[in-house]
């Protein structure tokens, strides 16, 4: 099958056992294009993916994988771009279990954890990236936070260091689109999926579910589908001529 919207070679997705990851490797495979995603600790739920994207008539592998690990994130790159000739499309999907606690009670300890995972994380992959994808003149695609543009009170842990990362996308927009590479993301609000599920009922109880919907203009939370067809875009030619900007799937949360 011709893959209209992207070239030959795979796609990369970090992270793509959770939630929004595992969405976005789905519409990946709906586009014929080979998958490789990475987890960190559960292997269980990636070998599902593996499974469910085989059963599709996809391909796909599950390499876990520690983004502080720069050999690691090597090797993951040599052997992905020798298996299927080149890397295309680089997708950062990770999510993390961060408190939700105010700056003032956040420990030093705990900012550098996060900062460390979260900041150069991003990073190590996308710095080691790079020369593959200037050989593809490829995409990458953050997964990043509508917070950027209207600060939820607690979320500092999250926000910041995506912050951080969003002049990581500007400056490789700048200074790789003379190779043809783009850099976008996708600022999310609450999506139905990953770590809101898992925290529904404690961290994010039915009080506050109704006060963060108050505020939305779709008074509903998002799923991860449709955070998969943002990126998507972002990643494919439709979107070709498109580096160094942010698209927000947030059901108007920033307005």
């Amino acid at each position: 099958m011709k893959r209209k919207d992207f070239p030959d070679g795979a796609a990369l997705v970090i992270g793509g056992s959770g939630g929004a990851g595992r969405a976005i490797c789905l519409k990946l495979v709906e586009s014929n294009v080979p998958v490789v995603f990475t987890y960190n600790k559960n292997q269980t739920r990636a070998n599902e993916l593996v499974n469910e994207i085989t059963e599709l008539g996809g391909e796909a592998q599950a390499i876990q994988l520690n983004v502080s690990d720069q050999q690691g994130i090597k090797e993951l790159l040599e052997q992905t771009s020798q298996q299927y000739k080149q890397i295309h499309t680089l997708i950062m999907a990770i999510g993390y279990d961060i408190p939700q606690d105010y700056l003032a009670n956040v420990t030093p300890e705990l900012w550098q954890s996060i900062l460390q995972s979260d900041v150069n994380g991003f990073f190590n992959v996308t710095h080691a990236a790079i020369p593959y994808l200037r050989e593809s003149q490829g995409s990458i695609v953050h997964i990043s936070s509508a917070g950027l543009f209207r600060y939820p009170p607690r979320d500092v842990l999250s926000v910041a260091p995506k912050a951080a990362i969003e002049v990581m996308i500007k400056a490789i927009a700048k200074e790789e689109g003379k190779y043809g590479i783009r850099a976008n993301s996708v600022a999310i609000g609450v999506i139905e999926t990953g770590i809101f599920l898992r925290l529904k009922e404690t961290v994010f109880d039915e009080a506050w579910q109704e006060a963060v919907k108050a505020g939305l203009c779709l008074p509903r939370f998002g799923q991860a589908e449709e955070v998969a067809e943002a990126a998507i875009f972002l990643a494919s030619s439709k979107s070709s001529y498109t580096t160094g900007q942010i698209i927000t799937v947030d059901g108007g949360y920033h307005v």
